[in-house]
């Protein structure tokens, strides 16, 4: 699929919406608590634009049980016929994203953190990670994702949007977009 379509997924009388466009290398979007689905569309725009193809999850229900959040990525990504992505996710979407490895560790390549809220959820041992963080964020201190870096440095990197806080995705998506597109090397 290539256009933002709005999409709904009925797995088990579960109601998931997502929007899935554009083609190329795949990366799965899951927002921060109380964010919608149009809160990473600017920046799934961009990568979009960059000849990756973006699958953006609607809101997830924080109350959830985690592993069970990371089992709805996986229905999406079957739903949509991805067979490994790299998955991200925004703040409590993070704790999803960092959850889908450990629990479907051969349908992930990489995970990417945008301001990721402490969890007690290793890291996987052979997973890439890019975290990204603004420097000015009030929800989730910077010293969260360096203490997360820190914890496997040969795995994961960290780059920061200076000034940014912690919707930066949203409102610096070009700086946000940027980093991923670098690190992933998909330019």
């Amino acid at each position: 699929m290539t256009a933002a379509t709005l999409q709904t997924f009925e797995p088990d009388g579960r109601a998931i919406s997502y929007i899935d466009e554009g083609t190329g290398p795949a990366l799965v979007l899951i927002p921060e608590t109380g964010q919608e689905i149009g809160s990473l569309g600017t920046l799934a725009s961009i990568l979009v634009e960059e000849d990756f193809r973006v699958v953006r999850l609607g809101a997830l229900d924080a109350d959830a049980d985690v592993h069970a959040l990371a089992r709805t990525v996986v229905d999406v990504m079957d739903a949509v016929g991805l067979d490994h992505a790299w998955i991200g996710g925004h703040g409590f979407g993070g704790t999803v994203a960092r959850t889908v490895p450990a629990d479907h560790h051969d349908r992930v390549n990489g995970v990417l953190l945008l301001a990721p809220e402490p969890a007690d959820i290793p890291l996987a041992a052979d997973i890439p990670v890019l975290v990204v963080h603004g420097t000015a964020d009030d929800v989730t201190p910077l010293a969260e994702s360096e203490r997360l870096v820190a914890s496997a440095p040969a795995l994961a990197s960290l780059k920061t949007v200076e000034g940014a806080g912690h919707l930066f995705p949203a409102t610096h998506p070009g700086e946000t977009s940027w980093f991923i597109e670098d690190y992933l090397d998909w330019d």
